[in-house]
């Protein structure tokens, strides 16, 4: 589950975070870059704030993997 975060995070909030720690238990790195925001330093946010019945779904443009360790 490491593409899920615990919550609603709307886009709002994600633009002024760093980090935040998946339900997986690994941080995904966020950044804010020329205006969008991305994540990893790989995926780009393309559509926020999808609403969904058990919360709220960030469309991105690649797939993220948790940390090798």
């Amino acid at each position: 589950l490491y593409h899920v975060i615990e919550g609603e995070v709307l886009a709002e909030t994600v633009v002024t975070l760093d980090a935040a720690t998946s339900l997986q238990g690994s941080d995904i790195a966020i950044a804010v870059v020329d205006g969008g925001v991305v994540l990893n330093e790989s995926a780009n946010v393309v559509t926020t704030d999808v609403a969904a019945s058990n919360g709220v779904i960030h469309i991105i443009d690649a797939v993220i993997l948790p940390p090798t360790e």
